[in-house]
Formats: structure tokens, sequence, C-alpha cells
């Protein structure tokens, strides 16, 4: 039996801050060009692998993922 046949959805859980940060990221962006508290829960959200961080000419970019975890 495969799993994704025991789960019919897969959901990960996200604070409403986190969404809020979710939201505001549109497209590829700098990671500095947030503020303190929203780099914190950006890294949340890479561990929860929500949003991906991409290092470009010695920059450190993040964009959030294609798919929608609410």
């Amino acid at each position: 039996m495969k799993l994704n046949e025991l789960i019919s959805e897969f959901k990960i859980a996200v604070t409403n801050e986190e969404r809020d940060v979710l939201d505001k990221m549109q497209s590829l962006a700098p990671l500095e060009s947030y503020e303190e508290r929203e780099q914190f829960v950006i890294e949340a959200l890479i561990r929860k692998s929500l949003v991906s961080k991409v290092v470009r000419n010695n920059q450190t970019m993040v964009i959030k993922n294609g798919f929608d975890p609410f």
C-alpha cells in the first residue's frame, strides 16, 4: 500500500504570521529586503519547504514555492 493511498489530503500547518509573510511574497527577492522578524519567519518557512532559498551572485534570494499549503 502506498502512502498517498493512506493520506487523502496533505496539509502543512502554518501560523497566521507565516501566512501573512507568504502572502506578501510575490516573486524572487533578496532575503535582506525583508524586515528582521520577517526573515526569521521566512527561515521557518524554508524548513517547512514552503519557501526556497537560492544563492545568486553571492546574494541570498527567496521565493515562495508553487503549492498552496492551506
